[in-house]
């Protein structure tokens, strides 16, 4: 996104009949008549238009993304969080690794070492039958996929993905596959709770 400046340049234009000695002279005549103000163009004498505009200057943006944040044992929640890559890893508790199960144009983005590391098992990732294909361990988030890098989660896709994260998860191991199991979720003690907007939960 760019600023630009666009002038206006509007062009009035008025024949004033002068007798004068010469061509010099007359048109001498009519500048100090002009700048005396004895001769005024108005709007009555208005001929054209013309617009130009400079090569225009890149905004900065706020570095912030809105998106869908998860954490284990809590509802999912929209929020705003820092788009720097330090900030996401403090977040999701280590290095991010983004995953595009989905059809829309959204990214799941958690910890790519939470299950070796033993962080809490969060959210399922399901086929359209229901069935886990996989499960996201760690603090995670959904946002959007910008050509280059990570945007925040599209409007027309935040209800899908709110319904789907909304509540937390248990696992229960069913013969050669696994059930997830929506529960309510934990209760944080005061003194733990942190603001959502400014710092994840540290697997």
């Amino acid at each position: 996104m760019k600023e630009f400046e666009v002038t206006i340049t509007e062009t009035l234009e008025r024949v004033v009949t002068v007798e004068a000695e010469s061509r010099d002279e007359a048109m001498q005549m009519v500048e100090d008549m002009w700048k005396s103000s004895e001769i005024i163009l108005t709007d009555s004498d208005f001929t054209d238009v013309d617009y130009d505009a400079n090569d225009g200057i890149e905004i900065e943006k706020p570095n912030t993304l809105e998106v869908l944040l998860v954490k284990p044992g809590q509802y999912a929640e929209m929020t705003t969080i820092d788009a720097g890559l330090s900030s996401m890893q403090e977040l999701v508790g280590g290095y991010i690794e983004a995953i595009s199960p989905f059809n829309e144009p959204v990214v799941l983005v958690c910890n790519e070492e939470g299950k070796i590391n033993g962080a809490e098992l969060n959210r399922a990732i399901k086929d359209e039958s229901g069935n886990v294909l996989e499960i996201i361990a760690g603090t995670f988030f959904v946002c959007g996929a910008g050509d280059e890098n990570f945007t925040s989660l599209p409007p027309e896709h935040r209800e899908k993905f709110e319904k789907m994260f909304r509540k937390p998860e248990a696992f229960l191991k069913m013969g050669k596959g696994i059930m997830a199991i929506p529960v309510e979720p934990k209760k944080i003690e005061p003194n733990k709770q942190t603001d959502a907007k400014s710092k994840g939960q540290e697997l």
